[in-house]
C-alpha cells in the first residue's frame, strides 16, 4: 500500500528505470536516479519520508529518505547476502552460547543406568499380591501402571472413585491388574474372624502298587482298590472317614503312576499333612523320591506308613535305612518323622496310624474361620452327561452355601447343588470338607481357586477378564518361537509332526495324559496335542482329527456310537481307547516308532576270509585291463552283490569300495550264506593277501526305541 502512494505523488518511469541499489551500516536504500539526486527508499524497520542532509549540515532538498517498515524476507536476505538474492530463505535467529573460564576440573557425573524397556514376558512372571480395601494408590504400586490408567479401568468396568485413596474390593483390584497385565494371588485376612478347629486333610502318597487305596479301604471297610482298571489308581479321589476314635479325617487319594506327577502336586498343594506309603519288600522307589519332594516343596510335614509288613519278604529295617539316607529325619533315628509298621491286608498298626496322624493334627492346632465367604480349591472336574460341568473342591475356610454365585478359574456360575462325595445333597459346605460342585457355565481346571463374588453381573465381568487374561499369555508363549540354527540341523533327520486329540472323563487325567505324551517328544517325531477335552468322543473331534490329520486318544471313557466310529473309518481316523495307562502309553510308543523316520547306519552284514587268489591276464582291450579275484569262504552272515565290500589286513582298513562282480560256482549269483565259497572282486582293488579278511556292509535304518521303566515312566530313545 505504501509503495503505491509513493508511486502517484513521487515516482515516474524515468525514476522507475534507474533503480540502483546501495547499502549503508543501519539501512539499505534504493536510489531511483542518481546517487547524488535521487530518490532512496531505505529498507529499514516501518515506512516513512525523511529528508537527505549532507555531511556539512546543508539540506538536499531534491533528495529524500524512504524508509520501509514492513520490509519482505527477501529485502532482508538481499541485505544479508546480494550475489545468492535468488530464492534465499529467512536467516534462523543462532543461539548465544556463554562461554565461561574455568579454573577447576569438571566434576563427574555419577553413572545412571538406562531404564530397561518393559518385555512382552514381563506380565507372565510378575506377580503381585491384592487384598480387600486395598487402595488405587497401592495398587499402582505394585502394578507399575499410573494412577489415572487404573482410574480410566475402573470407570470402564462401571466403578465409581473419587480418590486415589479410596479402597477398592478385591475382585475390582483383579480386574484392574489383569487389565494391566500383571498375574495376582489373593490374600484373604482373617482379623476379627473367629476360628473353630477343623479335621485335618491328608493325602495318602506312595510310589505305585505300594497299597494306598488298599490302605484306604482297610481305614473305611471298603474295596474301591478291586473296581480300579488294572488294580492301580487313576484319579485323584477325596473321602472323609470316621475313625474309631469318633474324630473325622479328609483323606486324599493321589495315583502313584509316573504320569499322574501333577495330581500328586495337587494333592501336596492343599493337604495338611502327608502320609507316605512305602511297600516292607520293595523299598524307596522313583515315585516315592518324588513324594517327598512334593511334601517338602509344600511344606507339610510327613507320617510314614510301611505297608505290607505281614509278607515274608518284608524288610522294614532297610526301608527306614532307605528313607533316613534320603534326608527324611525319622524318629528312630532322632528326627521328627514319625513311623508306622502297617498292613492293608491283615489290618495290622491301622490304630497306630489313626493315633499319629490325630497327634500330628493336634500339635498343629488346626482352625479354620466357619463364618463368612467361603474359599476353596478345585482338586479334580469332570463332564456329567446329565448334570454338566462338575467341580470336586475342598473348602479351605469359610462356608459355601448353594445359591452363591463363584468364579472358579475362568468359569463362573452360580451354585444349584452342592453334594458330598457319597453323592448325598448338602445345603453347605464347611472346612476341611470335600464337595462336588454343581451350577458352573463351563468345565474348571483342576487346582483353580473357588471365589465367591456378590452379584452375576460381578461373576461375569471377573471371568471375562480372566479368558482374556489367560489367552493373552497363551498368545505370547504361542509367539515365543526358538529358530534353529541351520547350520548346526543339516545332519538332523528330518522331524515328523504327530497330531493327537486328547479325550478323558476327568480334568486331572486330561491333563495326565497329555504331559504323558508330550514326553515322548523326540528328535524324530513331534507329538503335538491339539485339542484336549473331558468326555466322550463327538464328530466335532471327528471333524477336527480329519482336518489336520490327528489320531483321537481316548482314556477311561465309554466306547463312541456307531455312527461315529463308520465316521472315522471312512476318514481314515485312528481311535485308541484304553482304562490303563500303561496299555494307552504302550500303544502311543509303538505308534511313534512306525512314524519316525529313523536314522541311517552302516550296519556289518557278513564276513568273509581269503582262501586263495586268480590273476586273469592278457585280457583284450574290450574286457578290460587284468584283474584279481579273492576266492573266499564266508564265515559269518551273508553276502550281497549291492552291498560295499571293506578289506581288512590285520585288523586295520586296507580298502573300502562297491563289488564289481561276485561268483558262486562259475556262475554270476546276487548273494552268497554263511558257511559256502565264493569268489567276488572289488572294485578298482587288486591288493589281496590270503588271510585277509572282506566285510560286507549294509546301510539300514535304526528306529527309535521305546523304554518304560518299572516306575512307568516312558521315553523314546533315539
Amino acid at each position: 500500500m505504501a509503495w503505491r502512494v509513493l508511486r502517484k505523488k513521487v515516482m515516474s518511469d524515468s525514476f522507475l528505470n534507474a533503480f540502483v541499489p546501495t547499502h549503508s551500516k543501519d539501512a539499505m536504500h534504493f536510489i531511483f536516479g542518481s546517487p547524488a539526486t535521487g530518490m532512496i527508499l531505505d529498507s529499514h524497520i516501518g515506512v516513512g519520508v525523511l529528508p537527505r542532509v549532507a555531511v556539512d549540515g546543508r539540506l538536499l532538498s531534491n533528495t529524500f529518505t524512504i524508509r520501509n517498515f514492513h520490509a519482505s524476507s527477501y529485502m532482508l536476505a538481499w541485505r544479508r547476502k546480494e550475489e545468492d538474492a535468488p530464492g534465499l530463505k529467512v536467516p534462523r535467529k543462532e543461539k548465544r552460547i556463554k562461554r565461561e573460564n574455568r579454573t577447576q576440573a569438571p566434576v563427574e557425573a555419577p553413572y545412571v543406568p538406562p531404564r530397561p524397556k518393559p518385555t512382552g514376558k514381563s506380565s507372565l512372571d510378575k506377580t503381585i499380591e491384592i487384598f480387600e480395601g486395598m487402595t488405587i494408590h497401592e495398587l499402582a504400586k505394585r502394578t507399575g501402571a499410573s494412577i489415572a490408567a487404573l482410574q480410566d479401568i475402573l470407570t470402564n468396568v462401571g466403578e465409581k472413585v473419587d480418590s486415589e485413596f479410596d479402597p477398592i474390593s478385591i475382585d475390582i483390584a483383579e480386574l484392574a491388574a489383569m487389565e494391566v497385565g500383571v498375574n495376582v494371588r489373593r490374600l484373604h485376612t482373617e482379623e476379627g474372624a473367629i476360628r473353630q478347629p477343623r479335621p485335618p486333610v491328608v493325602t495318602v502318597m506312595g510310589h505305585v502298587d505300594h497299597g494306598k487305596t488298599s490302605l484306604l479301604d482297610a481305614l473305611r471297610q471298603t474295596s474301591l482298590a478291586a473296581k480300579e482298571a488294572g488294580g492301580i489308581t487313576q484319579h485323584l479321589g477325596a473321602f472323609v472317614v470316621e475313625m474309631a476314635s469318633g474324630d473325622s479325617i479328609t483323606f486324599l487319594d493321589t495315583p502313584g503312576h509316573a504320569a499322574f506327577s501333577a495330581m500328586r502336586a495337587r494333592g501336596a498343594a492343599v493337604t495338611d499333612m502327608v502320609v507316605l506309603v512305602v511297600a516292607a519288600d520293595d523299598g524307596v522307589m522313583p515315585q516315592t523320591l518324588e513324594a517327598i519332594s512334593h511334601a517338602k516343596a509344600a511344606n507339610v510335614p510327613i507320617v510314614v506308613a510301611i505297608n505290607k509288613c505281614d509278607k515274608p519278604s518284608a524288610d522294614p529295617e532297610r526301608v527306614r535305612i532307605q528313607l533316613g539316607s534320603e534326608g527324611l529325619l525319622l524318629e528312630d533315628l532322632g528326627g521328627d518323622v514319625q513311623v508306622v509298621e502297617v498292613s492293608a491286608a491283615t489290618k495290622l498298626g491301622l490304630d497306630k496310624l489313626e493315633e499319629a496322624l490325630l497327634l500330628q493334627a493336634d500339635m498343629m492346632d488346626l482352625k479354620a474361620r466357619i463364618d463368612g465367604p467361603a474359599q476353596a480349591y478345585v482338586v479334580e472336574a469332570r463332564l456329567d452327561r446329565g448334570r454338566g460341568p462338575l467341580a470336586t473342591a475342598i473348602v479351605k475356610c469359610g462356608t459355601l452355601l448353594c445359591g452363591q454365585h463363584v468364579v472358579v478359574g475362568a468359569e463362573w456360575g452360580k451354585i444349584r447343588a452342592i453334594r458330598d462325595m457319597m453323592g448325598r445333597s448338602m445345603e453347605s459346605g464347611r472346612p476341611s470338607t470335600p464337595i462336588e460342585i454343581e451350577g458352573l457355565k463351563g468345565l474348571p481346571m483342576a487346582g483353580d481357586d473357588v471365589v465367591v463374588v456378590d452379584s452375576e453381573e460381578r461373576a461375569r465381568m471377573l471371568s471375562t477378564g480372566r479368558k482374556k487374561k489367560f489367552e493373552k499369555d497363551r498368545l505370547l508363549k504361542a509367539s515365543e518361537v526358538v529358530v534353529d540354527d541351520p547350520e548346526s540341523s543339516e545332519d538332523v533327520p528330518k522331524r515328523i509332526e504327530l497330531p493327537m486329540i486328547v479325550k478323558a472323563d476327568v480334568q486331572g487325567t486330561v491333563q495326565a495324559v497329555t504331559d504323558a505324551l508330550r514326553s515322548l517328544n523326540s528328535s524324530q517325531v513331534f507329538v503335538n496335542v491339539v485339542h484336549v477335552g473331558v468326555g466322550p468322543i463327538t464328530q466335532s473331534d471327528i471333524d477336527m482329527a480329519e482336518a489336520c490329520g490327528a489320531c483321537i486318544v481316548g482314556f477311561n471313557i465309554r466306547n463312541p456310537p456307531s455312527a461315529i466310529t463308520l465316521a472315522a473309518n471312512k476318514a481314515n481316523i485312528k481311535i485308541c481307547l484304553h482304562r490303563v495307562i500303561y496299555h494307552l502309553l504302550e500303544e502311543m510308543g509303538t505308534v511313534i516308532v512306525e512314524k519316525a523316520p529313523g536314522t541311517f547306519e552302516t550296519k556289518v552284514a557278513g564276513e568273509a576270509e581269503v582262501m586263495s587268489i586268480f590273476e586273469l591276464k592278457g585280457r583284450s582291450k574290450s574286457k578290460g585291463p587284468d584283474i584279481k579275484i579273492a576266492g573266499c569262504r564266508v564265515v559269518d552272515g551273508r553276502f550281497t552283490k549291492s552291498s560295499t565290500l571293506r578289506l581288512l589286513r590285520s585288523g586295520e582298513i586296507v580298502f573300502e569300495g562297491s563289488c564289481a562282480s561276485l561268483k558262486r560256482e562259475k556262475q554270476d549269483v546276487d548273494a552268497v550264506g554263511k558257511g559256502n565259497e565264493c569268489g567276488l572282486v572289488i572294485e578298482d582293488c587288486d591288493d589281496f593277501q590270503i588271510g585277509d579278511v572282506i566285510q560286507c556292509l549294509e546301510q539300514v535304518i535304526r528306529k527309535p526305541k521305546f523304554i518304560s521303566s518299572e516306575s512307568g515312566a516312558v521315553r523314546i530313545e533315539c
